[in-house]
């Protein structure tokens, strides 16, 4: 399956966006550029850059390896693409508003009920409210795959509390670091103005009892979580308390955190917190990683939750099948993004396909993530294939299958100059009065030859994504 090369045409010539690159790069001592990879990598372990990887007692604190060849996307590339990706993050707002009233959608049939009837990832406890602006998910990451020139899928949408934010920062602070001439020579955009925009959205949906400058602050489950870095990140970028659960106490209706002047309300909550374990007084109630009370305060208007409880229900794999007849329904217009091809287990036509396909196809779970419990057919083996076929037949509805994608490669610096990897890409997208992309994005990489799993915890890397000016 030949695959779409972003920085080369077939004949060898250099695609324009990457044309000044690559003559800064043949100018480069190949021995000084291993130096830089290593400065890189000491620069990420100095500042604490790393992800927990859970079960791996061996290896709980790893760096996610880091590429020195940036990705580079021309402006018109780019903003076909930004188009798409606000009218999909639109769509899924309108979507889950709709879900907790009126449920139009599934009586327009287009839906099913059965979909949403029972997935733990629909909260009922959200049915009739509204949260303040009208905003479900305030910061969504949608992992977009390229397979052609103009050939952009979405691969997943990430609107719980999708994570990768601080890497993309310190990528570009990185490059801009060792490799300053580059950004002399080439017009790229800022993504390091991200934590600015995100308080900025933060602030715009605060709650009706908020009177002044809205205290903000970032809610972590606490020092073991995968992703901890990245909060304690955002909160110092933003300059905003990071809180764990303990931190805060329900008083007079209002979230509350301690301070050394005494008690100070809390109007948006960035929590980086799963659904189960917000509230114990509502879900979980072993939860010790939540705010008792926080939802009865989240309802009566005393405090935000971005992103609010129940957005899971909106990126749920089987959901997202049918979200170029959601984009539709809620837009009006057809989507200017396309959906990877998914057949959908739970129905008995496709759940025979699937099986008879599997060397073929990559079977996925509906609330998996990061790589996990997932089989890509064409590198698995026959025996591999035999004990996923009997989990499918056993739960045929906790999976989706979807054909194995060309994806893009990009560049990658190895011992001998440049070799193509295989690239995936997590713009990350703001949402509250109005929607704000940040130019580029997370570029996850297979650092593996032929290899198309680019997730850190099954051993991808990342690179640096350019966005160019005209």
């Amino acid at each position: 399956m030949k695959s779409f090369d972003e920085m080369l045409i077939p004949e060898g010539d250099v695609r324009d966006p990457y044309a000044r690159f690559y003559e800064w790069f043949r100018e480069q001592d190949a021995d000084a550029l291993g130096e830089k990879a290593g400065e890189a990598e000491a620069f990420f372990r100095r500042t604490g850059i790393t992800f927990n990887v859970y079960g791996q007692e061996e290896a709980a604190e790893r760096l996610i390896p880091f590429d020195l060849v940036p990705r580079i996307m021309a402006k018109a590339e780019w903003d076909n693409l930004a188009e798409g990706i606000e009218q999909r993050v639109t769509a899924l707002n309108a979507f889950l508003d709709d879900l907790y009233h009126d449920q139009e959608i599934i009586k327009a049939g287009i839906v099913p009920e059965r979909l949403i009837a029972g997935n733990e990832a629909f909260l009922e406890e959200m049915r009739g409210f509204r949260p303040p602006g009208g905003v479900y998910t305030h910061i969504i990451g949608t992992d977009i795959v390229r397979c052609g020139e103009n050939e952009f899928y979405v691969l997943e949408d990430n609107a719980r509390t999708p994570s990768g934010v601080s890497y993309m920062i310190e990528n570009r602070e990185t490059m801009m670091q060792m490799f300053p001439e580059l950004f002399a020579q080439n017009r790229v955009r800022p993504v390091e103005t991200y934590p600015h925009h995100l308080r900025r959205s933060l602030a715009a949906v605060a709650p009706p009892a908020c009177e002044g400058t809205p205290t903000i602050a970032v809610l972590t489950p606490g020092i073991y979580n995968s992703a901890f870095f990245e909060h304690a990140f955002l909160a110092d970028q933003m300059g905003v308390e990071l809180i764990e659960g303990s931190d805060v106490a329900e008083i007079d209706g209002r979230i509350q955190m301690r301070t050394t002047e005494g008690y100070k309300p809390i109007d948006v909550i960035y929590r980086r917190v799963d659904d189960a374990f917000l509230d114990p007084k509502v879900f979980n109630p072993n939860s010790v990683l939540g705010i008792p009370g926080i939802m009865e305060v989240y309802k009566n208007g005393g405090i935000t939750i971005a992103n609010a409880p129940g957005t899971g229900i909106s990126d749920d794999k089987a959901i997202y099948s049918y979200m170029p007849e959601i984009v539709e329904f809620y837009t009006g217009d057809k989507a200017k993004l396309q959906n990877v091809p998914t057949w959908r287990c739970a129905e008995d036509d496709s759940l025979k396909y699937v099986l008879e396909h599997l060397e073929e196809l990559v079977v996925k779970e509906v609330h998996g993530s990061g790589g996990y419990g997932m089989l890509v057919g064409p590198t698995s083996t026959r025996e591999e294939r035999e004990i996923f076929a009997e989990k499918l037949k056993k739960r045929p509805a906790n999976y989706i299958a979807q054909p194995t994608l060309a994806l893009s490669t990009v560049p990658i610096l190895v011992d001998g100059g440049l070799a193509p990897r295989h690239v995936d890409l997590r713009p990350f997208v703001l949402v509250s009065d109005k929607v704000r992309i940040i130019p580029g994005g997370l570029t996850r990489v297979a650092l593996q030859e032929g290899s198309l799993v680019v997730n850190s915890s099954q051993g991808g890397g990342t690179k640096d994504t350019w966005v160019l000016r005209d």
